[in-house]
């Protein structure tokens, strides 16, 4: 009796081994989406970028927690650029193979976007690029792998300037001001000028561009040169340290804070939180988010993600700008997947080439964006197509308080009539100069 029990309680053992080694295979196994972060971690612009990954990894637990990606799995793993392009293409040839193929990249740097658009095509992997990049890509018919949803700098120049405008008494009384851009003396800087420069032509005002050498921290002979030319208006396409440095030199000189607008990635609280009350009256074009602590996705991240000891960084900064800026970049990865299984099979593991259909066939409702918590951040529809890879062109004004941002003017709508016309002539010549032909299928 004694041995039959001890050969029971073997057997016992031996089907519980095997079936755990089992469930382990089947994990091992089963289909996970692999979303590639490259991150901003270190160097001169951690501040801004590091909210941004804890966002995108963040949204992309929440996923998991919903039941993925109708039961596939999302999985994240991180590459440090450093804001650095070499480094970033290192890390897009690092990861681009692992865990199945990489679903889509959003490099977070133009320099990186510029260095990784031509590999796209050969490797078959979309890029998201929401706010940066070069804005011609918005033309999918010559940029079939590139997707600046929700909006680029020529957007951004267009919403600040009507904005401007608006607060004038409308674009005649630009007429005869001068209009400073204080930008980042790089890609990224000198992508809004073209917008800018083309509004000045039509509206009578003058343009004072000013380069800021990267990372910026030394910008006193810039405000010197405002100081002494005492524009009407600043504009600032910067980032990272340079932001605040430029205000506090617009606080050391006497420029106000009331005069001065941002694009969105000079409108965020590690610019400004240090600055305070001195800072008070700034403004920044948003792409439709700001701070969003109250909003139903962040409450689900916090119970879902942070309360179970998930969080990636401090709960301090969820609902914050740059974070909320990395959740809509995941929301906009993950959508795309969704998309791309009603058409490649519910449930399966998408390819970078399939994930590209899904980007390019985006119909994000404002019932699909309040399901997914979005109410009051985001205004719907997101709508994308063979042509159109941007897919809205709204945007909002927010302006800082002292403590914190509040939205200052109401959804502005981008001047598409203008922007298109210098979006084909671009993209046009970026066709001829790299021999490539518009795709002519359906919809293009």
């Amino acid at each position: 009796m004694r041995l039959r029990q001890l050969a029971l309680s073997a057997v016992v053992a031996v089907a519980a081994l095997t079936s755990a080694l089992t469930t382990s295979l089947a994990m091992a196994q089963a289909p996970v989406q692999f979303f590639p972060s490259l991150t901003g971690r270190t160097g001169a612009v951690a501040p801004n970028a590091a909210p941004f990954a804890n966002g995108y990894a963040d949204y992309m637990k929440l996923v998991n927690a919903r039941g993925g990606l109708n039961g596939v799995q999302t999985l994240v793993e991180e590459c440090e650029t450093a804001y650095a392009t070499d480094r970033g293409v290192e890390c897009y040839e690092r990861l681009k193979a692992r865990h199945g193929g990489a679903t889509v990249f959003q490099p977070l740097s133009t320099g990186i976007t510029f260095a990784l658009m031509p590999r796209l095509a050969v490797d078959k992997i979309p890029m998201i690029t929401s706010g940066y990049g070069r804005s011609d890509t918005a033309d999918g018919a010559i940029f079939p792998w590139v997707f600046p949803l929700l909006g680029h700098y020529w957007i951004a120049g267009d919403v600040v300037l009507q904005h401007i405008a608006n607060r004038s008494g409308g674009w005649d009384r630009l007429r005869g001001k001068t209009i400073a851009v204080v930008y980042h003396d790089s890609p990224f800087g000198r992508e809004v000028l073209p917008i800018i420069n083309r509004r000045a032509e039509m509206h009578g005002f003058t343009v004072l561009a000013l380069p800021v050498p990267p990372p910026g921290v030394e910008q006193r002979a810039i405000w010197l040169q405002i100081r002494q030319q005492r524009p009407d208006f600043v504009i600032m396409q910067t980032w990272g340290v340079m932001t605040a440095t430029a205000i506090r030199q617009a606080v050391a000189t006497g420029f106000p804070r009331d005069r001065m607008f941002g694009t969105w990635w000079s409108g965020a609280e590690p610019d400004l939180r240090d600055i305070g009350a001195d800072a008070r009256g700034y403004s920044a074009v948003m792409m439709q988010h700001g701070q969003a602590r109250d909003s139903e996705v962040v409450r689900q991240i916090l119970a879902q993600v942070h309360d179970r000891g998930q969080g990636t960084g401090p709960r301090a900064e969820v609902g914050d700008v740059l974070y909320m800026r990395g959740v809509v970049g995941a929301m906009l990865a993950v959508e795309g997947v969704f998309r791309a299984q009603e058409r490649f099979g519910r449930g399966r593991h998408v390819t970078g080439e399939q994930a590209r259909w899904g980007y390019e066939n985006l119909n994000i409702t404002q019932a699909r964006l309040d399901q997914l918590g979005f109410a009051g951040v985001l205004r719907g529809p997101i709508v994308t197509s063979c042509r159109n890879h941007v897919g809205t062109a709204l945007m909002r004004i927010h302006t800082w308080n002292g403590t914190g941002f509040d939205w200052s003017s109401d959804w502005l709508q981008a001047d598409m009539t203008v922007i298109n016309r210098m979006i084909t002539a671009s993209a046009e010549a970026f066709a001829r100069d790299n021999n490539i032909t518009r795709r002519t299928e359906p919809g293009c």
